[in-house]
């Protein structure tokens, strides 16, 4: 679902509409920890042609048949580092990850060209996007930890996945004409044994979390968040979500999940690829007011940045 974009503004009855949802989302699957919240996602700023569960569709121009395909490969990337070594500088390291992000790109992109000619459908785009997945080694964390983080979380965290975000585009936009999706470097802390790790040792915060989201592609997640967490908090996180998206002129999304009956230090497993995660702390400030104003703030001004 959509809230706003950068031209639009963010409307604000939308906003307050998407919290009450995935309380209900959440209750209404509460033998399976809310598991309705992870098939559902709020964006600012959507883009055209994802192939990514949640969120997926296709663009209104493209064929009625068409295959898109969405690269992963953080273990990749951190082998190319391990490889680089720790003397190398920032420089070398951004070029290294480059190189390897146009070689995953080139394999996406012929994988999409024989699915498309086998299943008689068009090649639609190549979605650049490094997305982590549970297993041990395939951590998008790991990878800005092999850069030189202590831990996924500490101060550094952001500029690190700038430069790992950028870093894939650049490599990625010269092996295919066709690049598209969200492409970039995800954060879904349920699906990143990293994140995962990093949230269970309190280095990651939902704060430090949309920070980086300033920075990657898409935003907030698959974070679990205590279960009795009001509707208006969690609109409050998708409005502070969406501005960033639309004053960045960029992809931003929300995936949060209050768990029925669970609090901060329990945990929640979806199983495969959704993966776990442990329960993180929200303020316990209210926004209520704010919401329920309801209304739709303006879009921003471009023309005077500074």
């Amino acid at each position: 679902m959509s809230v706003g974009s950068t031209r639009a503004g963010l409307n604000m009855d939308a906003v307050r509409t998407c919290g009450g949802l995935i309380k209900e989302m959440a209750a209404l699957t509460a033998d399976r920890d809310g598991f309705a919240c992870a098939k559902f996602v709020v964006f600012a700023n959507p883009v055209e042609d994802n192939p990514f569960m949640a969120g997926a569709f296709l663009g209104a121009g493209e064929g009625d048949s068409v295959i898109n395909v969405g690269v992963s490969g953080p273990g990749v990337v951190k082998c190319a580092l391990e490889r680089l070594g720790k003397e190398a500088d920032l420089t070398a390291v951004a070029e290294e990850i480059k190189k390897t992000a146009f070689k995953i790109t080139r394999v996406g992109q012929l994988v999409a060209q024989r699915a498309a000619k086998y299943m008689n459908a068009s090649f639609g785009i190549v979605d650049l996007s490094l997305a982590p997945t549970p297993v041990m080694g395939d951590s998008v964390a790991h990878i800005l930890e092999e850069i030189g983080l202590s831990r996924t979380g500490s101060a550094g965290t952001t500029a690190c996945l700038a430069m790992l975000n950028d870093a894939v585009k650049k490599g990625g936009v010269m092996a295919s004409s066709h690049v598209g999706g969200l492409s970039g470097a995800f954060i879904p802390v349920s699906e990143d044994a990293g994140m995962i790790r990093a949230c269970r040792e309190g280095a990651l915060s939902i704060e430090r979390l949309e920070a980086m989201t300033a920075v990657c592609s898409v935003g907030l997640d698959m974070i679990a968040v205590p279960g009795d967490t009001p509707a208006e908090v969690l609109s409050a996180i998708i409005a502070d979500e969406a501005a960033i998206g639309i004053v960045n002129n960029k992809t931003t999304a929300v995936r949060i999940i209050p768990v029925p009956g669970k609090d901060v230090g329990e945990k929640v497993r979806f199983g495969g690829l959704l993966g776990e995660a442990p329960i993180i702390p929200v303020s316990k400030q209210s926004p209520a007011v704010f919401i329920n104003r309801g209304g739709r703030i303006p879009a921003p001004i471009h023309s005077n940045k500074n």
